[in-house]
């Protein structure tokens, strides 16, 4: 019988869940002879905004000359998404082979590993095969026990603090704070982003990093698709995105005074260069039609404060995942006075049905979907924006039903 291809097995593992306890993934680590420490790593937490200053932060260490090495999550339709070498996430093949190692490990340990723990692993491990010179790193869900935490970063970033994930990381905004704030580093340097209080913060702390927050930036300029910094326009769209990018600056002056920095103007090239699908992203060859994976009240807040200021009416696709806050979400997008509002729902049984959608949107008649006829409509639209939002499984879903890999 032929091997089952490792990501045939990574698929077969299932995404959801956390697991409290690091003792799985340091054991693969240590089993592949720990990548983790093959180069300095950076480690991005927080509610929203994660993945964004991420990548304002990569393009502009890639864009100085360093060769970088990116993790994110989740990805949209195919894991290599996840894992992001030199300006491009990593080819099938490559990931293929380090997901490999991560499964050697795995069985040479006797282990059940997440499909979470087998995707940093293989990161890291293809981060050194790669010779990586720096690993900017997203946490997954929280810090504390998340399987980036195995890391030993030479700078920390807590990028925003929401309630989200209440099931597994507190009901309370402070009980949410203290597990994020686990990935900081004794006598480290820890960014917070703007929206974050030193004096709020420090309280929280069970270690004594360097705080250093994020001053806030000024924009001349804010469209529905771009922002102008000092003159430059930013690569990712939204007034949100100038939180991001001023945490994204402030980590990278950080990293500058431990010998890591690059020229200010070519982290400027690179700050126009930050791309990250799903995050207010216009969908390659479909005319005014965007996607922004905005799950939570805080990251739904955002995208209607953005799209309030920008005077934009959009007619607005959405799905969502059944454990996430419904009303919240509904709530703060029903700000921007939609043109339309149609549900969408998936086939994962983790999809909120319609009508829970209905019932948290206060919209009884509603339209409702499924993934092929909201893709059909995303086709089709010529009646002004059109944005689909609420889940980034969503997303993915719909760009598998429209042939788009978000990676190419």
């Amino acid at each position: 019988m032929a091997p089952v291809p490792a990501l045939e097995r990574l698929r077969d593992r299932g995404h959801w869940g956390i697991k409290r306890g690091l003792e799985n993934i340091r054991a693969l680590l240590s089993r592949l002879h720990h990548p983790e420490r093959g180069c300095p790593v950076v480690l991005i937490g927080g509610t929203n905004g994660k993945g964004s200053t991420g990548a304002f932060l990569a393009h502009a260490l890639r864009a100085g000359g360093r060769r970088v090495g990116w993790t994110t999550s989740p990805h949209l339709l195919h894991p290599r998404e996840r894992v992001w070498i030199d300006g491009a996430a990593i080819s099938s093949v490559e990931l293929e082979d380090a997901l490999e190692a991560a499964f050697d490990a795995e069985e040479a340990l006797g282990l059940q590993a997440t499909y979470f723990e087998l995707v940093i692993a293989a990161a890291f491990h293809a981060f050194r095969e790669q010779a990586v010179e720096l690993a900017v790193v997203e946490v997954g869900m929280g810090g504390r026990w998340d399987a980036t935490n195995a890391s030993d970063p030479v700078l920390s970033v807590i990028t925003s603090v929401g309630l989200d994930h209440q099931q597994y990381l507190g009901d309370t905004r402070e009980a949410i704070a203290r597990e994020k704030l686990c990935i900081a580093r004794d006598g480290r340097p820890l960014v917070l982003g703007p929206s974050l209080a030193p004096d709020w913060i420090a309280p929280l702390l069970e270690c004594t990093p360097m705080l250093h927050p994020a001053p806030r930036v000024a924009s001349e300029e804010v469209a529905w698709d771009h922002s102008v910094v000092e003159g430059r326009r930013i690569g990712l769209a939204g007034r949100h995105q100038l939180e991001n990018l001023a945490t994204a600056r402030e980590a990278l002056r950080r990293l500058a005074s431990l010998g890591l920095g690059v020229e200010p103007d070519r982290a400027a090239e690179g700050y126009a260069l930050a791309r990250i699908p799903g995050r207010l992203w216009a969908v390659p060859g479909l005319k005014d039609v965007w996607m922004d994976g905005a799950h939570n009240p805080h990251g739904a807040a955002a995208l209607a404060d953005h799209a309030l200021a920008c005077g934009v009416r959009p007619r607005l696709l959405v799905g969502a995942m059944g454990d996430k806050d419904l009303r919240g979400v509904a709530g703060e997008l029903s700000r921007t006075d939609p043109r339309s509002v149609t549900f969408v729902r998936g086939t994962d049984r983790r999809y909120a049905t319609f009508d829970d959608l209905r019932e948290a949107w206060g919209r009884p008649e509603a339209e409702g979907l499924d993934p092929a006829a909201a893709a059909a409509r995303m086709r089709a639209s010529r009646e002004g924006l059109l944005l689909v939002t609420g889940s980034l499984y969503l997303l993915g879903d719909l760009l598998a039903e429209l042939g788009l890999d978000p990676a190419s």
